[in-house]
């Protein structure tokens, strides 16, 4: 083998090989030697198995990635590359081996595996796919559509859209590209910041992958080959975010369960088989859990198997709108469950043909060309060019269906929800000065519901237009911004709350009516904002207009972060102040409630001192303690989400940073929020931390004499 790996001085590997077969099989090594840890908790919760070492904690999810098949839909996707795009199948298969070949060595560095009495595994051809499925499955945020039930059920139907928000279970993100015309170099910009549920390690790693036929900088995801989201090839260089597209449906099945142990599921055509089997879930410290997966016409079901009259479920009349599990069908002799619809399942494609195409990427032409083929997620893309290209487009797969497949729960008997043979068609639009993409309803609007509140969008958008000379260092001082505009609702709330205050609280309010509404770590004023927020959150979510959403959702326990009713009226609470079940009177006297109770407390301290970094890790960390305070807040460009009224903690916030440069590639910058390597004492474990919590960018550097060359 002709490989060669490199590294700055940030440790991000620099990758050489004699072709791209062999290149992949670099870059799947380095990262099993870099993250063995964290691939092999990826491909133990593709498969489900995550319980098996973490304990029960983790069974939730192992369940629902059994029952939604994730691991069979990642063989299916990749038996189809393999019959319909046979190059990129081997090029998969290099990476799967470089990761086997690294994986020992990883594991011996990771004192996680010890730690747990976990043995590295075997990685299959398909384990990329299915990490890339069980990183996305959810990212279209479906059980919102179970959130759109309950609100009908138990408030009314006039209220389904009420909380209508990009809410604490999506991810989003900010991007924009801004043409040669407004930049001081005369060639275009590239930047943004991935929004993500921030994990440690982190859910991005820096490389580069340089052979004969590319050579190409980026941020991939550990365990998948290539660079998806984020590259810069020097020609070319592009980036994404969350389109908010809803390309997933949910379906209420009735099934029946035969004499011979097997199950029907009631479709448009009448009663059809269903797929059943069972499997057992190993569990540390416990029972194994035997679980039965079922799969109808339509999609694997995802929530009501265990319900099935006369096994211990719900029994009784006909099944209610929504929720799975209650009563029998029409003629007794049977049950309702969830099923869940989603492209990859349906076609058997996922898109990987998309990834090697991509590094091969010259011009925007290419690049569009290439994401033609890309299925899920669907994700808005920017790319521009050194010879002036621009891109401004969606890619994807989103299915053409009844409108109302989009918004709740469908019956699956009904043919009215069935799908289209072909997909929609994808919007794009020309890229005049400068174009910005942040999840808000625009571009995708035609492809979703609901999407992100516009601020992050028009605060970019009005940066972006104050300047026509920008640079990369002046395009970097936008992610840092933390003017927050969607607090002038409760700002306005607060200043109609002038009589009845009692001294202390009337200090409040006029402290706040002055704050100049930046979230920085260190403003106090901000930290009273979100101190008075959190106590109007939690008593708008305690009023009698809200008492019928509190009963906890009979759904599966991984679905809670699209279902509770804290975290929701947080995320509406623009919405709430202005409309909704709450008379507008209740809203005043809440908002003065609210400043009474600040005021009689300790005085808020400053926004950072409780606005933490909460990373997810696999095992939990024993010194929580050690993690920074942050600027910035949810609708802020530097976004870094909390749950106000429950925790200032942020579990969610820029997953990388980046300004690709197409004047000069060295002059570009990027940064994860950790390090990039994934092992506990390493040098480079978190050592692009200070720089992350500063809003800067370390260097790209490409220069071969400027890196350092690993031996052996």
């Amino acid at each position: 083998m002709s490989i060669e790996v490199y590294r700055d001085a940030w440790g991000v590997p620099h990758l050489r090989a004699g072709d791209p077969d062999e290149l992949a099989f670099a870059q799947g090594r380095v990262t099993a030697r870099d993250r063995a840890w964290q691939l092999e908790v990826e491909r133990h919760r593709a498969q489900g198995t995550t319980a098996a070492f973490l304990g029960a904690a983790e069974l939730g999810w192992d369940v629902f990635a059994r029952r939604v098949r994730l691991a069979d839909t990642a063989r299916l996707c990749f038996a189809r590359l393999e019959r319909t795009d046979a190059p990129t199948a081997a090029w998969v298969r290099a990476y799967v081996d470089g990761v086997n070949d690294g994986l020992a060595e990883g594991a011996r560095r990771a004192p996680e595996f010890a730690e747990t009495g976990l043995a590295p595994g075997r990685w299959e051809p398909w384990t990329p796919l299915a990490v890339w499925l069980s990183t996305h499955v959810l990212f279209a945020g479906f059980p919102t559509k179970l959130w759109r039930e309950e609100v009908a059920r138990r408030l009314g139907e006039e209220w389904t859209e009420l909380f209508a928000t990009d809410g604490p279970g999506t991810a989003g993100s900010n991007g924009w590209v801004v043409a040669g015309e407004r930049t001081a170099s005369g060639a275009a910009l590239v930047a943004g910041d991935p929004h993500r549920f921030i994990e440690a390690p982190g859910v991005y790693q820096q490389i580069r992958l340089a052979c004969p036929a590319y050579d190409v900088v980026g941020l991939a995801v550990p365990g998948v080959p290539g660079l998806a989201h984020f590259g810069h090839t020097g020609p070319v260089a592009w980036a994404i975010t969350n389109a908010m597209a809803d390309y997933q449906d949910v379906y209420r099945e009735r099934l029946r369960r035969l004499p011979d142990g097997g199950v029907e599921a009631l479709g448009p055509e009448g009663w059809r088989p269903a797929t059943a089997h069972t499997e057992t879930i190993e569990v540390a410290g416990g029972e194994p859990v035997v679980i039965e997966v079922v799969e109808t016409d339509r999609g694997p079901v995802i929530a009501g198997v265990e319900e099935e009259p006369g096994t211990g479920g719900p029994e009784g009349g006909a099944p209610e709108r929504g929720r799975p599990g209650e009563g029998h069908d029409r003629e007794g002799r049977g049950w309702e469950v969830l099923a869940l619809r989603h492209p990859p399942r349906v076609t058997g494609e996922l898109g990987f043909g998309v990834l090697p195409a991509l590094l091969r990427a010259r011009t925007v032409g290419d690049v569009d060309a290439a994401l033609d083929g890309w299925v899920e997620p669907v994700n808005v893309v920017q790319a521009a060019d050194t010879r002036g290209g621009l891109l401004h487009r969606v890619a994807g797969h989103v299915p053409v269906r009844d409108r109302l497949n989009s918004l709740r729960t469908v019956p699956a008997w009904d043919p009215a929800h069935a799908w289209a043979d072909v997909p929609a068609p994808l919007p794009r639009a020309e890229v005049r000065g400068h174009a910005v993409m942040a999840n808000a309803r625009g571009l995708a609007a035609p492809l979703g519901v609901e999407f992100a509140p516009p601020h992050r969008a028009d605060r970019i958008d009005a940066l972006l237009g104050a300047s026509a000379d920008w640079t990369p260092e002046a395009v970097t001082a936008v992610h840092r911004d933390t003017d927050n505009p969607s607090a002038a609702p409760l700002l306005a709330a607060v200043g109609r709350a002038e009589a009845d205050l009692s001294p202390a609280a009337s200090a409040v309010r006029e402290r706040l009516l002055a704050w100049d509404r930046r979230m920085d770590a260190e403003s106090t004023g901000a930290g009273l904002y979100a101190a008075v927020r959190g106590a109007v959150v939690r008593r708008l979510a305690g009023h009698e207009a809200f008492a019928a959403l509190r009963e906890p959702a009979p759904y599966p326990e991984v679905f809670r972060p699209w279902l509770a009713l804290g975290p929701r009226v947080a995320f509406a609470l623009e919405t709430l102040l202005t409309a909704g079940p709450v008379p507008a009177g209740d809203v005043d006297r809440i908002v003065r409630e609210a400043l009474e109770e600040v005021a009689a407390g300790e005085p808020p301290a400053a926004w950072g001192t409780t606005h933490r970094l909460a990373p997810w890790q696999a095992l939990p960390d024993p010194d929580d303690a050690r993690w920074p305070g942050l600027a910035g807040d949810h609708d802020c460009v530097l976004s870094t989400s909390s749950v106000p009224g429950w925790t200032d903690r942020s579990a969610r916030a820029s997953a990388a940073r980046y300004v690709w440069d197409l004047a000069d590639r060295e002059r570009s910058g990027w940064v994860v929020p950790f390090g990039a390597s994934g092992v506990p004492g390493d040098p480079h474990h978190q050592d692009q931390l200070p720089l992350w919590l500063r809003g800067e960018l370390a260097p790209v550097t490409t220069d071969w004499q400027y890196l350092t060359k690993e031996q052996g």
